[in-house]
């Protein structure tokens, strides 16, 4: 539950009048006086009723009946540390939501992917900027009160993508710490001044490639902040070896580690090849976590083994990769897992924090712990024992041909939920917004086909749908007291392929032949001899029929069937168009210096990634039947889906009359006691609130940027704001780094 604090009420009342003197009343006013002693008798009533907290049901301008507490905080990232983005809060509600306006705004001077869930505590809010400075100003009207950069303890670039911070205080309040990162390092800054805490770690900071038990201190950072138990600080990371760590908040050592990548004699060992921890990397749990506090329960959803999508050096179900892990929150000691994903090879880290939230199921209250998944899946659990609410099956999936791959035969599938997306994109997934965009994806799907969430990685490109980036995304998901969950979902189509970088005699694949592996050979063919059929030319001898100007100008704005590749680098064009152009593959002795020249190179992958892209058409949008990102209302009571509306929309698709079709989307919801769910994270540039119950739209309204945020809401001085991080700079919108503020219009004073 989030922190509420009480403070003087706002409701004046009157002192009680001085009883009237039957005397001093001038004859013939008895009337007026019985009237004025009744008025007086009523008064003193209401007033002892108050003082006895009893009043009578107090309804103010925007409140619904029942006064709240005069301020409510937000003091952990994504409302408390259950991580179920729920408030309260019931002033501004259905009945009242479209009178929302701007109440106030903040420039933070920064530009980037401004992502922060921002905290509010005793009136004061607390932001992390696109640069990672941490930025304090008054909730109530946005005015600063204190900045902090990082760059005045290091010089240098702290970073960016910083999702929030995190508020610890001990059990008087009279201690209180700020943690934020930059780089490699973990700060802790006091709350009135900004300034660090000199008494933690070494002058204010720790580094967080320290205490891992490797050798050296690896280079690793944060960009989701950890949770408090008691006097500990549990943190993941972002590169390293995979482990959770805990420290003290006082003095910045560490008081236990879990190793994510097992050591001999413990648990999950046996499911990584020998001495695996001593060169494996991954595993970071970058998404956050979740706290059961009462039970002293610690949540880690993890991340992918490294290389992503080759597994050659890492046989096995490589726990814990891809799980959900319980810990003991006071021990680091291991109370459950369960692996979501084995022997990952598509990149599929669990995206974001498990929500914590109580259901009834067999008749029966049960605290349950439900995890969101890239490829849309929604696994639940009790949270105290670990067993699946509803059955969870194993079922088979493609196998790879890539040499020394060992691709795991089975993934789990759970029976309820329901998927929240498509699993899958066939030819009657194609593109319906225009004609162009029917026949072109029509013919692209042919080409590359889908073979599910968990197609195996190969040479030959395919559509991954489930994309990469969801599925749900790390936003998370919101659950209100009646255990009902909204979560947020894309529907983007993805490409995906590998190329050899080694051959299988040991030899380097030229980079030219690589990146046309990646970027030419689905439609030419790896042999260059093209697809007549699919209307796409040969390029063998095309030197002789267009000069090499003319093709590096198509390569970078398209032609014809082509699109433009204005993204790659114009190294990459360069080597490409080298390869085409009949460059001869490398004599023999060249290999043979190549060879002996890298020897560093024999260790590395044969296969690497050819990169992330999102498949677009023509027009510059998602290759695939709408909707393209829903919001979805999912009873985990029943397992049943209860609405699934489309999220965000494109206003030149509205005006040729299309309907709204949802857009890619980043950053959560937040659900609300007054009947709403409030998100932005669309790429239209909007925030919109939602009718819980049936997935309405009650309100919306312009941002200045993206909110590639999750909205965070609170109450100061009686009144309740509704807060966003719009930084954009997702999905090739423009960025910038504004905080908006919205709140109903002011009681006029009389």
């Amino acid at each position: 539950m989030m922190f509420m604090r009480n403070h003087p009420c706002s409701l004046v009342i009157d002192p009680a009048p001085t009883p009237p003197s039957v005397d001093a009343q001038p004859h013939g006013h008895t009337t007026t006086l019985l009237a004025r002693t009744k008025r007086f008798a009523s008064r003193l009533l209401i007033f002892a009723l108050v003082l006895a907290g009893l009043a009578l049901p107090l309804t103010t301008f925007g409140a619904s009946a029942g006064a709240p507490p005069a301020n409510v905080d937000w003091p952990a990232y994504l409302g408390d540390k259950s991580r179920n983005l729920y408030s309260p809060i019931q002033q501004i509600n259905r009945s009242n939501v479209a009178q929302l306006k701007v109440a106030w705004a903040y420039d933070t001077g920064d530009k980037g992917e401004y992502q922060a869930n921002n905290l509010i505590i005793d009136g004061v809010l607390y932001t992390a900027s696109p640069t990672r400075k941490v930025i304090a100003l008054d909730a109530a009207t946005g005015r600063e009160l204190w900045k902090w950069d990082p760059r005045s303890e290091r010089p240098g670039s702290g970073g960016g993508r910083q999702r929030g911070l995190v508020f610890w205080q001990n059990d008087t309040g009279g201690e209180h710490r700020l943690f934020t990162s930059a780089g490699n390092h973990l700060y802790a800054l006091d709350l009135k001044s900004g300034q660090p805490v000199r008494s933690f770690g070494e002058n204010g900071s720790i580094h967080l490639g320290a205490g891992l038990d490797v050798e050296g201190t690896p280079g690793v950072g944060l960009n989701t902040p950890g949770v408090t138990y008691k006097d500990l600080l549990i943190i993941g990371g972002i590169g390293g070896p995979g482990a959770v760590r805990a420290f003290d908040v006082r003095t910045g050592l560490r008081r236990w580690i879990f190793h994510l990548i097992p050591r001999p004699g413990e648990l999950g060992y046996d499911t990584w090849p020998a001495d695996a921890y001593k060169s494996a990397t991954g595993l970071m749990p970058w998404s956050g976590q979740s706290l059961d506090e009462k039970r002293g329960i610690v949540y880690i959803p993890t991340k992918t083994a490294e290389p992503d999508f080759y597994g050659g050096n890492r046989h096995g179900a490589n726990l814990f990769a891809n799980s959900l892990v319980a810990l003991d929150a006071w021990t680091g000691k291991r109370l459950w897992h369960y692996q979501i994903v084995h022997h990952d090879l598509l990149d599929k880290d669990l995206p974001c924090p498990p929500v914590l939230l109580t259901v009834t199921h067999g008749g029966k209250k049960i605290d349950a712990v439900a995890q969101g998944t890239k490829h849309g899946r929604l696994f639940v659990f009790n949270r105290v024992t670990g067993a699946p609410l509803w059955p969870i099956e194993e079922k088979p999936v493609p196998q790879s041909n890539l040499r020394g791959e060992q691709a795991w035969p089975t993934q789990p599938f759970p029976t309820k939920p329901a998927a929240l997306m498509r699993q899958g994109y066939g030819e009657a997934d194609v593109s319906n917004i225009s004609p162009q965009a029917y026949t072109n994806t029509l013919e692209r799907i042919r080409l590359s086909p889908n073979f599910g969430p968990f197609p195996s990685p190969s040479l030959k490109e395919t559509v991954m749908f489930p994309g990469f980036d969801g599925g749900m995304e790390w936003g998370g998901g919101a659950a209100d007291p009646d255990g009902i969950y909204y979560v947020n979902v894309n529907e983007m189509p993805w490409l995906m392929q590998m190329v050899e970088t080694r051959r299988a005699d040991g030899s380097s694949v030229p980079r030219g032949e690589r990146d046309y592996m990646a970027f030419c050979a689905p439609c030419h063919g790896l042999d260059r001899a093209g697809n007549p059929l699919g209307g796409f030319p040969s390029l063998i001898d095309v030197g002789s029929r267009k000069p090499r100007e003319q093709l590096s100008l198509m390569t970078k704005q398209g032609a014809g069937r082509m699109p433009a590749f204005d993204q790659i680098s114009d190294a990459q064009r360069n080597a490409i168009l080298d390869y085409v152009l009949g460059a001869a593959p490398p004599s023999a002795s060249r290999r043979e210096v190549e060879n002996v020249a890298s020897a560093a190179e024999k260790t590395t992958p044969p296969y690497a990634f050819s990169g992330f892209r999102r498949w677009l058409d023509a027009e510059g949008y998602p290759a695939i039947k709408p909707p393209w990102g829903t919001l979805n209302a999912v009873d985990l009571n029943t397992g049943e889906i209860k609405w699934k509306v489309p999220l965000g929309e494109y206003a030149k698709l509205k005006a040729r009359g299309i309907p709204p079709t949802g857009t890619e989307n980043y950053g959560g919801p937040v659900v609300t006691e007054g009947g709403l769910v409030f998100i932005a994270a669309t790429a239209d540039e909007t925030i919109r609130a939602f009718d819980k119950k049936t997935g309405a739209v009650l309100w919306q309204a312009e941002l200045p940027f993206g909110g590639n945020a999750t909205p965070s809401t609170y109450m100061v001085n009686g009144r309740q704001f509704l807060v966003i991080s719009a930084g954009g700079g997702k999905s090739g919108r423009p960025a910038g780094g504004s905080i908006v503020a919205f709140a109903l219009p002011e009681r006029p004073r009389d």
